[in-house]
């Protein structure tokens, strides 16, 4: 997770998914990342004397502070890594430097 003056980004690597594999949702403060992924390409007519399979899955939650634009999060895979972009909201967005005049 980084943070930076407009917003936090968040990355995780998890390659071998198609984007259509992650469930990214947001309830109340708490914004969930998850996926599954199962293999299961099986001809019913061979017989095998010992099988694994293929099964990833995961799910992280991170719960977000009050100062992240919920409504405005982004998503995006790409080679393996998933990434998120938090926007701050407009009132925790830094002030610019005010010159305030003596009289």
């Amino acid at each position: 997770i980084k943070e930076n003056e407009v917003n936090f980004e968040l990355a995780l690597s998890v390659p071998g998914y198609n984007k259509e594999d992650f469930k990214v949702e947001v309830d109340k403060e708490v914004l969930t990342v998850s996926a599954e992924l199962v293999n299961e390409e099986v001809n019913k007519d061979e017989k095998f004397t010992r099988r694994e399979f293929a099964i990833k899955s995961f799910k992280r939650a991170f719960t977000l502070p009050n100062t992240i634009d919920a409504d405005s999060i982004k998503a995006s895979y790409e080679s393996g890594i998933l990434s998120l972009e938090l926007p701050k909201k407009e009132e925790a967005l830094p002030k610019p430097k005010r010159l305030i005049e003596l009289s």
